[in-house]
């Protein structure tokens, strides 16, 4: 079966609903014309009653008409468009006194039902509503009254009304539904729109955006949110494009260095100590290869934000302590002064791997961009709602237009004025990753040839708490 077109199911979804409600209000139409046409009736009938029980005289346990010519003169000697049929009868329900109108035929007696009680019944096959009221001499039965009003009329009404409405409810219905479809096509029609645009838009052609809805409404609100991803995913393409070409351009120097070298190295005899030279240049930027490519798989392992974590509870002090012994080389042959004195133990909750990354990176650049002889101080506060770590060095500082970019994958400040100093550019993008994950807020100020403070914060919750 053909799936329903959108609008089609709008309007499909809103005739149900509206058939649902148009039934109730069609029978409660049917219910409300019949009570009052049965309270009409029963009206008019108690009316007769009245009339005619005024009408009677009771005397020794009989009664009888007091002008009876007058009566049979008067009314009930005709069949009206809504009759009223008469009839007394003695205490052994055998007929006394009818009107005319009723001519050979006798209203019956209906021994299952209450007295007062109006009831509908059948007179020659047409329907009518009849009731029967007792006649009493002081407390002693001496006959009935017996009135009845044909229901033909009503009927009729009844009839007529139940027919009109079953033909107007299909009608209706379907009348309503072309309408709704109309509707519910000039109110899609933004999608549509929305349609176009989307099938204009590739991985090549990002440009392009859809135009918003003037009515501030669910597809305006649609169509912005479909801009904004489109806007993330070209930053993203963007991002990835920028990302390539710098690691191939990061992947590719070393490799032409390395070549050049060896090129230069086999065009003619040379002696051991120039081999010697040209080996190590060469293994050093092998090195460096391998340490551009270790980064590389590190930032895309950690790319995914749902990296699970091994959460426990670590010493910052003994981390620190762990990442200085490592560079102890470094230290030593900078002649780096070290400030680490820890009035006590701070404990973090984190992730032990990803936490030790963090810092050997922030440590390591620290000490790379130091000065000979300068000094390197690691702080430690601890106050009620988190844990701060401050690594200050007196390096070379940052400008503080860069301080922006230096979270960018392969950026480096001031590449140019200190070219001694090597780097890829990305160990401060894999520490703002970690620390995402981490949920540690990092903090970075500096100033030109007087160094840089690098601030952590670590919240004092647990990770799994958050």
């Amino acid at each position: 079966m053909q799936k329903l077109s959108f609008k089609n199911r709008i309007a499909f979804h809103y005739i149900i609903t509206t058939a649902l409600l148009i039934f109730v209000v069609f029978s409660a139409i049917y219910s409300i014309v019949k009570y009052s046409v049965y309270n009409h009736l029963n009206t008019d009938i108690s009316r007769e009653v009245q009339n005619h029980l005024s009408e009677i005289e009771v005397k020794d346990d009989n009664f009888r008409l007091v002008h009876l010519e007058e009566w049979n003169e008067r009314e009930h000697n005709t069949l009206d468009v809504n009759p009223v049929f008469i009839q007394f009868l003695n205490e052994n329900k055998e007929s006394i006194e009818k009107s005319p109108n009723l001519k050979s035929e006798n209203l019956k007696f209906n021994f299952s039902t209450e007295n007062y009680e109006l009831y509908d019944t059948k007179l020659l096959n047409n329907k009518i509503r009849q009731i029967q009221v007792p006649i009493y001499s002081e407390s002693k039965l001496i006959g009935y009254l017996l009135v009845a009003m044909s229901l033909e009329g009503a009927a009729m009404v009844l009839t007529n009304l139940s027919e009109i409405l079953l033909i107007a409810y299909p009608l209706i219905l379907v009348l309503l539904f072309f309408i709704a479809r109309f509707i519910a096509g000039r109110s899609i029609k933004p999608i549509s729109a929305i349609i176009k645009t989307a099938n204009i838009i590739t991985k090549d052609n990002l440009k392009s955006r859809i135009v918003l809805p003037q009515k501030k409404d669910e597809l305006f609100v649609l169509s912005q949110t479909i801009n904004s991803l489109l806007d993330r995913i070209e930053t993203t393409i963007d991002r990835e494009k920028q990302f390539t070409s710098d690691a191939s351009h990061e992947l590719r120097t070393p490799l032409t260095v390395i070549k050049g070298t060896l090129e230069v190295l086999i065009r003619k005899p040379r002696d051991n100590e120039e081999y010697q030279n040209k080996i190590k240049y060469c293994i050093s930027e092998v090195n460096r290869l391998n340490h551009l490519v270790d980064q590389l798989l590190l930032l895309a392992r950690f790319e995914n934000q749902n990296q699970s974590l091994k959460i426990e509870e670590l010493s910052l002090n003994s981390i620190i302590s762990e990442v200085l012994s490592r560079y102890s080389t470094v230290i030593e042959t900078k002649k780096c002064k070290i400030s680490s004195n820890f009035s006590e133990d701070f404990t973090v909750k984190s992730d032990h791997y990803l936490l030790a990354i963090v810092l050997n990176n922030l440590i390591s650049n620290a000490l790379k961009y130091s000065k000979e002889n300068g000094t390197l101080q690691i702080q430690l506060f601890s106050s009620t709602e988190q844990v701060e770590c401050a690594i200050i060095d007196s390096g070379i500082g940052i400008a503080e237009s860069d301080l922006e970019k230096i979270f960018h994958q392969f950026y480096r400040s001031n590449v140019g004025e200190h070219p001694e100093i090597k780097g890829t550019g990305l160990g401060l993008s894999i520490v703002r990753k970690l620390c995402f994950l981490l949920k540690v807020n990092i903090t970075i100020s500096s100033k030109e040839n007087s160094g840089t403070r690098v601030v952590l914060s670590f919240p004092k919750t647990s990770l799994t708490e958050s």
